[in-house]
């Protein structure tokens, strides 16, 4: 049986690949169980410094949610489709979210439903020029499950966020940048190697700031801004005397690069 997500680690990065090609990589239940044990895995490790998440095949990212699935839950009542379904999406797009190493997302084809409130709640995302979004749930009669009512709108703005959820209608990579959604588009060939260069302009930092600033930002967003500054407070005094805190103010003095842990 092939493995739903694939891994692959090298220089300090893993490689997550949604593996359903002749799917769409759709995101069936086992996949997205398969993606929260290698998180697991990946946050544990320290030789791990930043995750980059694409799809396999040519065609797609993730065209979303596996429909037939998710119907089958359906079926069986309110009860079993929040527990298996919706629990299980927002679990995942949370743990995204809130992961303390950088996720980067490659988007490599079509990013829709599910696919696009990955690349909502992954911390960074490189596109594609081949790439396309949408937020289709609307057509199936329902709203977004995975968090897309919430994090879209927080992304790009109200009025634009609702546009896109209210029409259901597909967008291009390009507008994906304009509005906020993607940090760059690139070439489909360029797309892993863009990823990785920018997984590497962050893995040269101390991966305890990295993780400081990362949660400092995706906790303050919900917050008020007072919250969120004790909440960034919190994460400088966590390093106060740390080896990387001491080492990055003396390179600073020392006129020369950091050498940090990790």
């Amino acid at each position: 049986m092939t493995d739903p997500v694939l891994l692959d680690i090298s220089e300090r990065i893993a490689l997550l690949t949604l593996n359903r090609p002749e799917r769409l990589n759709a995101l069936s239940y086992a996949l997205i169980d398969a993606l929260m044990a290698a998180l697991d895995r990946i946050e544990t490790d320290p030789g791990i410094r930043a995750v980059i998440l694409t799809g396999a095949g040519e065609r797609a990212f993730s065209a979303g949610a596996d429909i037939d699935e998710f119907t089958a839950s359906v079926r069986q009542g309110r009860a079993t489709a929040l527990r298996d379904f919706v629990r299980r999406g927002q679990a995942m797009t949370a743990r995204l979210e809130a992961f303390s190493k950088p996720v980067i997302a490659a988007i490599n084809g079509l990013a829709f439903g599910g696919g696009c409130e990955i690349t909502e709640a992954v911390h960074l995302a490189v596109a594609s020029e081949r790439a396309s979004f949408a937020k289709p749930e609307i057509r199936l009669g329902m709203p977004p499950t995975f968090g897309g009512t919430q994090r879209l709108p927080r992304l790009v703005g109200r009025k634009r966020g609702l546009e896109l959820l209210l029409t259901g209608d597909p967008f291009p990579a390009q507008r994906a940048l304009e509005i906020g959604l993607v940090n760059a588009v690139v070439p489909h060939h360029e797309l892993l190697p863009a990823a990785r260069a920018l997984a590497g302009r962050i893995i040269r930092h101390s991966p305890d700031a990295v993780a400081g600033v990362i949660t400092a930002a995706t906790r303050g967003l919900n917050m008020a801004i007072s919250e969120g500054l004790q909440v960034e407070a919190e994460q400088f005094a966590s390093l106060v005397g740390s080896r990387d805190l001491t080492e990055g103010l003396a390179a600073w003095r020392e006129r020369r690069p950091p050498r940090f842990l990790g």
